[in-house]
């Protein structure tokens, strides 16, 4: 049967990504299986039940509470053992996607990324996405910890939770386009009724001091690119037309760019190319700083 599955342990994180990964089962009208991996899950409560009851509690209270809050929702809970990543990549190769939570310190130091997240990504060749959970400011009376420093952004302010209304952004590489990327990108904005962001960053050649060559550059290689993003993009267009689409070509590091529209998105779609190294596998430059700095939801997507 279609579903979505989301990893949960009892944290903050896993709570984001329950909550998530409800919503997107409803938008797809599939199933909703929850997952706990034994080896996964913090230290049981001081003075609370043994670390299986305590495992079976998070599940059965999550379960109860997503039934109660989404009428409707088939919700599935399952508690597995075995090595975390390789669990959730076995099960993410029966789901549409796995959705995990991540631990965000702020846009600073940006996401400190779990070791079992970043596991499963680079084992799995189905989407996963990443939500961190949303920031509150600290109460008056509340412990000071490190952590909630670290949370607060330079200008002081509470950073707004990403809306589900925003965009959702893909980052386009119009000499590598990949289709599972576009088509995961397209259909998520076509499930929301949301506007579609293809961001594909450029780059000027050096001149220097010299403004004017620059700026001569600019006008000359400006419309070749986007000519060239708008070629990657038109048959996707035509798959989706229900998809309203922003062609965006900056000026600029991939990683940057995309990290700053990803502002505001309702989910960020990126790539990681299913390949092997002598250090086994990885993800490239551009999905892994966008994994660490972005702030909105992020699907990763395999591709050959």
């Amino acid at each position: 049967m279609p579903h979505v599955t989301v990893g949960v342990d009892g944290s903050a994180e896993s709570a984001a990504a329950v909550e998530w990964a409800a919503r997107e089962a409803v938008l797809r009208k599939v199933a909703l299986r929850l997952v706990l991996v034994a080896d996964s899950q913090p230290d049981p409560p001081h003075g609370g039940a043994d670390e299986r009851g305590w495992g079976d509690d998070v599940l059965t209270g999550t379960a109860q509470a997503l039934r109660a809050g989404y009428p409707g929702l088939e919700v599935r809970a399952d508690r597995l053992s075995g090595r975390p990543p390789a669990v959730l990549a076995r099960e993410a190769a029966e789901a549409e996607l796995v959705v995990l939570g991540s631990r965000g310190l702020g846009s600073v130091r940006g996401f400190l990324l779990g070791s079992v997240a970043m596991a499963t990504i680079v084992e799995t060749d189905r989407p996963v996405v990443l939500v961190r959970p949303e920031r509150r400011p600290r109460r008056e009376d509340e412990a000071y910890t490190e952590p909630l420093v670290a949370d607060r952004p330079r200008s002081g302010r509470r950073r707004e939770a990403a809306d589900d209304s925003g965009p959702v952004v893909v980052g386009v590489d119009v000499r590598e386009a990949c289709d599972p990327v576009l088509d995961f990108a397209f259909g998520e904005a076509a499930l929301r009724g949301c506007r579609l962001a293809a961001v594909h960053s450029w780059s000027l050649p050096p001149f220097g001091r010299d403004a004017l060559a620059l700026d001569m550059a600019l006008r000359d290689m400006r419309p070749d690119v986007v000519a060239e993003l708008g070629k990657v993009l038109a048959p996707w267009r035509q798959r989706y037309p229900s998809v309203d689409v922003d062609e965006l070509a900056p000026v600029g590091g991939a990683s940057e760019r995309l990290v700053h529209a990803a502002e505001g998105a309702a989910l960020v779609v990126v790539g990681r190319r299913v390949r092997t190294s002598r250090v086994g596998a990885h993800v490239g430059p551009v999905t892994h700083a966008v994994i660490h700095h972005c702030e909105s939801p992020v699907a990763v997507v395999p591709h050959d």
